[in-house]
């Protein structure tokens, strides 16, 4: 699959604005008309968007501990440089201490009341001990809260900058067997994993996604509504690979309806069904039932063929085999001339066996299938 291919964008195809930049979450939040917030919500129930590196319950606890005492000594100043503005109904003057008191019973919505401390040690244990009880007991409280509150809405957010963003990526349908490894070859010839959307209609395999990076779709493929989620419409690639091959069918026609210019490759299990996904729209058909046979022929005769052609399927072990494009020093030259193993040429979508005479001088817009030394994976 040739990955340098663009998908230009259709004419009435709307596009958002740029949403980089250091007011891109402002504009997320703020630029969002009321249908967009309402649809990002709804999108949010279905899209799991990848697993970041959390923060330790008891650290969370202590940095707000900390905020919350930054917060007392900055009242706490306050009333001291202006204590004049003060009284104190017990001596008539405004101390340190007097000052860190009135923080501290403000800030707590304590207020005044029929029990007032009098004397300093009991101040002192009001602030040392009461206060910091009081502040722990509305962080459990109402910090819980406030903390669903901005989780709801951090994840509508995220995905509303995920899914002005995304544009010419790939969808993968169906994280099993095959989609994870589809998703580790992508990963090998360096697409990245933002660039990477799954769709599955397995919780299980929606979270295992999320975990291992990649934003991932809840939902059936069959409907279009579900790959819209994944932003299909704007992808250069689809891979679909679910269990069934009358999925498989129904799911690559959905796709080509809704995007006529991407790439699709789809994965069957009988050799009949070929035809049926070519009609549906499919680039690319693998039968993997028939590829197993031939693997498992192959394997029974020659063994150690059969180790050298998994090590090529399988990217990043030893050997790769690459699709590329014919280099400028390359035009007019033999295949076997070429400083990689040329096994075949791909000419006009036509592929030529590097023996064939039709492929004995490269030319000028020429592909060729070559054997090349795997590079490391990142």
């Amino acid at each position: 699959m040739d990955h340098r291919r663009r998908r230009q964008p259709l004419n009435d195809e709307k596009r958002p604005p740029s949403q980089t930049g250091r007011f891109s979450i402002l504009r997320s939040l703020w630029y969002r008309s009321r249908a967009e917030a309402l649809d990002d919500a709804e999108a949010g129930r279905s899209i799991t968007m990848p697993v970041e590196r959390g923060v330790p319950p008891l650290q969370q606890v202590l940095r707000r501990l900390a905020m919350a005492l930054l917060i007392l000594l900055v009242t706490t100043l306050l009333v001291w440089f202006d204590r004049d503005g003060y009284t104190d109904n017990s001596d008539g003057s405004v101390d340190f201490l007097d000052a860190a008191y009135y923080a501290t019973v403000t800030l707590s919505t304590t207020g005044y009341g029929d029990i007032t401390p009098v004397s300093d040690t009991a101040r002192l244990v009001n602030i040392l001990v009461i206060t910091p009880l009081r502040i722990l007991f509305l962080i459990i409280l109402v910090g819980t809260t406030l903390e669903v509150l901005t989780e709801r809405t951090r994840q509508q957010v995220r995905v509303h900058r995920w899914r002005s963003r995304m544009r010419d990526h790939v969808v993968v349908i169906g994280y099993g067997t095959k989609g994870r490894q589809a998703v580790e070859t992508l990963q090998g010839q360096g697409v990245r994993k933002d660039k990477i959307v799954v769709v599955d209609p397995e919780r299980t395999a929606v979270e295992a996604a999320g975990s291992d990076g990649l934003v991932s779709v809840l939902g059936d493929a069959t409907r279009s509504d579900t790959l819209r989620k994944a932003e299909l419409q704007g992808a250069a690639q689809v891979i679909v690979a679910p269990q069934r091959d009358d999925t498989a069918a129904l799911v690559t026609l959905t796709a080509r309806q809704l995007n006529k210019r991407a790439t699709i490759v789809a994965a069957v299990r009988e050799d009949e069904n070929v035809p049926l996904l070519k009609q549906s729209g499919a680039d690319t058909v693998v039968t993997s039932s028939s590829s197993a046979g031939r693997l498992l022929g192959v394997s029974m005769a020659n063994p150690h063929l059969a180790d050298t052609l998994e090590n090529l399927m399988t990217y990043g072990r030893g050997l790769d085999l690459v699709e590329r494009p014919v280099a400028a020093d390359e035009v007019g030259r033999s295949p076997r001339e070429c400083a990689d193993l040329v096994v075949a040429v791909v000419r006009r979508k036509t592929v030529f066996d590097y023996t064939d005479p039709q492929a004995a001088s490269l030319q000028a817009g020429d592909h060729v299938i070559s054997i090349r030394q795997a590079a490391r994976i990142r």
